[in-house]
C-alpha cells in the first residue's frame, strides 16, 4: 500500500465538510490525485483521473460528502486505500445487468451460461444492486426492493475486459476519436448489450404465443421496460435504479380474516398455460450448449437474432416485419436473388425458395402457404397498394410463430450438421420441393 495514497486519504476521512469551491479544490484532494499520479499513472496528472477519483470517493463513502445521511457503515481508510490501489490495477470488471420481466407472471426459475431468471426477496436484491454502493454514492436514495421483489428478473453477468486507464473508465467520451464519423451506423448493435441480446434470443426460442392465454392483448410472456447496467469499477458512476413504479401494477381486492375488503396494488401478469412452466422448467445445460454450439456455426451468420429479439421489442407493423425478416435472415441467400446465381431449382423465385426451405426445416407443408400468405401482407405495406386491410391477430401471432420455429430449427441443424450454411440450405430447399413442389414444376439445373 503506498504511503502517499493512505496519508491523503486519511485527511479527506478527518474533513467536517467540503470548503465552498468544491472537492476538487480540497488540499487533501490535489494530494491524493498526485500521489495517485505518481504511483499508478507515471506522474501524469490527467482531467480524467480527477473524474475518476471523484467517482470512486462517492462509491467508497467519503464522510465530508454525506455523513449525516449515510444509511450504511462508513469504510476506514485502509480499506478505501485497498480498494482504490485494486480498482487502478483492475484489467477485468464484472458487469451485470438486471432486466425486469414486466408481466411475467410465476414462471420456474432458470439458469443458463451467464443468466439466470428468477424471483428475488428485497435482501437478495439489495445485494444484486450494491445497495451499500448506492447509499454511499447517492445519500438519500432509497431503492424500494420489496416492491422489484414481486417481479421476475432475467439477470445476466459477464466479465469485460479493459485496458484502459481510470480516466478512460471514468469518462469515456475523453478517449473517443476526434475524427471519428458520430453519425455512423452500426449495422450489428442491437437497443440491448450483447450479453443480454443472447440471452433473451434463447428465451425467445420458446414458444411463448403459444402458451399466451389471451394473445390479442399480448402473445409475449413478459416485456423489459428498462435494464439496469452496474460494473464493480470504482471509476464509473453507478446508475440510479428506476423506481418499481415503472413496472405494470394493478388494484387487487380481497377479505381479510375479518371479512373486511381490502385493496391494494399488485403486478399485472400475462397469463400462460400449464405447458409454459413444464416446458421452462425443463430447459438445461443441454440446450444452452446446443444453442451456444449454433450461434457460432455458419447458419447464424446472418442477423438472425438481431431480428427476432427486434421482433419482441416492437409493436405493430414493426414487430411484424420484424419477425418475417428474421425468416428471411434465417433461410434465404444472396444467390435466390440472382437467377444465374441459384445452384438448384432456378425458376423457383427468391420469396419461394424461402417458403420451401421454412416448410422443409418444420417438416411442415403447410408453412410454405403460410410464408406465402404473410409475405403478400408485408409487400402490400411496402409497395403501399391500396386498400390494405388491417392485420388480425392470427397472423401476427403466425408471423411470430414461423420466426421462431425456423431459429430453433437452425439450432437442431446447427448441432446435427457440419455442412456449410449454403449447402444446409440446398438441402432444405430440396426437401421443401419434394414436400410441398413448386406451381411450373421446373426441373432442376445440373
Amino acid at each position: 500500500m503506498n504511503r502517499d495514497v493512505l496519508g491523503a486519504i486519511n485527511k479527506l476521512w478527518e474533513l467536517g465538510q467540503v470548503g465552498s469551491a468544491g472537492l476538487w479544490k480540497e488540499h487533501a484532494f490535489v494530494e491524493l490525485r498526485n500521489a495517485c499520479a505518481a504511483e499508478y499513472q507515471q506522474g501524469k496528472v490527467t482531467f480524467g483521473l480527477t473524474f475518476a477519483l471523484d467517482h470512486a470517493l462517492k462509491s467508497l463513502g467519503l464522510p465530508c460528502l454525506s455523513a449525516s445521511l449515510s444509511q450504511v457503515k462508513p469504510l476506514d481508510p485502509t480499506q478505501v486505500a485497498n480498494r482504490l490501489e485494486a480498482a487502478f490495477s483492475q484489467k477485468t470488471i464484472r458487469r451485470r445487468y438486471l432486466c425486469p420481466l414486466d408481466l411475467a407472471e410465476q414462471i420456474p426459475p432458470m439458469k443458463f451460461g451467464n443468466a439466470r431468471v428468477s424471483m428475488f426477496t428485497a435482501v437478495e436484491l439489495s445485494v444484486l444492486f450494491d445497495r451499500p454502493r448506492l447509499a454511499r454514492y447517492y445519500p438519500t436514495l432509497d431503492p424500494e426492493f420489496d416492491g422489484f421483489s414481486q417481479f421476475n428478473w432475467l439477470v445476466v453477468e459477464e466479465e469485460v475486459v479493459t485496458d484502459k486507464g481510470a480516466g478512460d473508465r471514468a469518462v469515456p467520451a475523453f478517449s473517443m476519436m476526434m475524427n471519428r464519423d458520430l453519425g455512423e451506423i452500426d449495422p450489428h448493435k442491437s437497443r440491448f448489450p450483447l450479453a443480454v441480446e443472447t440471452a433473451l434470443f434463447f428465451l425467445l426460442l420458446a414458444p411463448w404465443e403459444e402458451w399466451a392465454t389471451m394473445p390479442e392483448v399480448d402473445w409475449r410472456g413478459f416485456r423489459i421496460p428498462w435494464i439496469y447496467q452496474l460494473d464493480d469499477d470504482l471509476f464509473v458512476t453507478p446508475s440510479i435504479p428506476r423506481g418499481s413504479d415503472s413496472l405494470s401494477w394493478e388494484p387487487y381486492v380481497y377479505q381479510d380474516q375479518w371479512g373486511e375488503s381490502e385493496e391494494i396494488d399488485r403486478p399485472v401478469e400475462l397469463r400462460l398455460t400449464d405447458a409454459a412452466n413444464e416446458f421452462l422448467a425443463g430447459l438445461g445445460v443441454p440446450h444452452w450448449q446446443a444453442f451456444q454450439t449454433a450461434l457460432v456455426s455458419e447458419l447464424f451468420e446472418t442477423p438472425i437474432m438481431h431480428f427476432l429479439v427486434r421482433g419482441f421489442l416492437s409493436d405493430g407493423i414493426d414487430e411484424f416485419m420484424a419477425h418475417l425478416t428474421t425468416v428471411e435472415a434465417a433461410l434465404g441467400l444472396q444467390d435466390d436473388h440472382d437467377f444465374n446465381s441459384r445452384r438448384n431449382f432456378p425458376k423457383i423465385s427468391a420469396t419461394k425458395r424461402v417458403a420451401r426451405r421454412l416448410a422443409a426445416a418444420l417438416n411442415d407443408a403447410g408453412a410454405a402457404d403460410v410464408y406465402d400468405e404473410l409475405f403478400n401482407v408485408r409487400s402490400a405495406f411496402i409497395h403501399g397498394r391500396g386498400g390494405m386491410k388491417k392485420i388480425p391477430t392470427a397472423q401476427r401471432v403466425q408471423a411470430r410463430t414461423i420466426a421462431s420455429k425456423a431459429c430453433a430449427a437452425l439450432v437442431d441443424l446447427a448441432s446435427q450438421s457440419r455442412l456449410s450454411r449454403d449447402e444446409i440450405l440446398d438441402n432444405l430447399l430440396e426437401k421443401g420441393v419434394r414436400l410441398v413442389g413448386t406451381q411450373q414444376q421446373p426441373k432442376r439445373s445440373q
